[in-house]
């Protein structure tokens, strides 16, 4: 996938600017999947992705965490086995826009999928990691293609589509980071145990959170928690809990129309001027400016209709 211009490539590109017409993301046939859209640069944005695939066909983001660049364009997808704040750059224009699909990983649905490579002779002795970017090979390349036209046609989106999901999730465990990816789905060791503090932090974000409570739910002691959790998440968990708020309150602004008042309320926040304050410093602006500049870029679509 290598040449934009190969035919393969070409087909993809057309599909999406179907499946994705508008900028910002758009849902498809099938609850775990969305497509991604920019018909414009983006310079360094917080975001918060969930575990997902992230396969590019046209354009090219950059995910900063820490000290590490991830690069994800036509040569390479992202993948996440953890929800993670982070910040992006996207490389789009109106000629060539961004166009991408994101599946969304659930371990229950994958445990079975992990089993059975496990059994087969491939060990997840690699360390578990929270996100990478790897090479997009050619077997994972051709089932996006096949999984993107099955979205264009009903039938085949609600028959074929979660196979073809199930295959791209194969394809992604079993190649180049895939022990990582499994190790880390798994959810064994510190590594797990902070992956479940993380999903708690996702579930329960609008309630009240304890940092010493969820050390020990995760059979730390609170400074092995905080050493644990700054290595999977390059932050501490207050600052995790904090930018998960903001995040899910800037979505509920954008998405769901909510005012920066009540979006505050809605995600855990007392004080109305405490949230303000923590989202500028956060995202560099006031509420009502972020949600006016970015509308478009985290809008959410519903899936386009065709026809039978």
């Amino acid at each position: 996938m290598s040449d934009l211009r190969n035919p393969a490539s070409t087909k993809m590109i057309h599909l999406l600017e179907k499946l994705a017409p508008n900028e910002g993301y758009t849902q498809s046939a099938l609850d775990n999947v969305r497509l991604m859209r920019s018909d414009r640069p983006l310079g360094r944005t917080p975001v918060l992705y969930e575990p997902s695939i992230v396969i590019v066909c046209q354009g090219r983001k950059l995910g900063f965490l820490g000290d590490a660049v991830y690069t994800y364009d036509a040569q390479h997808y992202l993948v996440l086995s953890v929800p993670l704040p982070f910040s992006t750059e996207t490389q789009a224009s109106p000629e060539e826009p961004l166009l991408a699909v994101s599946i969304r990983l659930d371990l229950l649905e994958l445990s079975d999928l992990i089993t059975q490579i496990g059994a087969s002779g491939h060990q997840a002795d690699a360390s578990p990691i929270g996100i990478t970017s790897t090479r997009l090979e050619g077997d994972l390349a051709v089932a996006t293609l096949r999984l993107l036209d099955a979205l264009t046609k009903p039938l085949d989106a609600q028959i074929l589509g979660p196979s073809i999901v199930r295959e791209i999730c194969y394809r992604v465990l079993t190649g180049e980071q895939g022990a990582a990816m499994r190790a880390a789905l798994a959810h064994h060791g510190r590594f797990g145990r902070v992956a479940r503090a993380l999903n708690r932090i996702h579930t329960d974000y609008a309630k009240p959170l304890n940092v010493t409570r969820l050390a020990e739910e995760a059979g730390m002691s609170v400074p092995a928690f905080h050493a644990n959790f700054r290595t999977v998440t390059q932050t501490s968990p207050i600052q995790y809990i904090k930018s998960t708020r903001l995040h899910q309150a800037r979505l509920m602004m954008i998405r769901d129309g909510v005012t920066a008042a009540a979006a505050a309320g809605r995600v855990g926040y007392e004080s109305a001027s405490q949230f303000s304050r923590e989202f500028k410093r956060l995202f560099g602006r006031t509420p009502v400016d972020e949600v006016r500049d970015m509308r478009e870029s985290f809008s959410l679509s519903p899936a386009v209709r065709f026809g039978a």
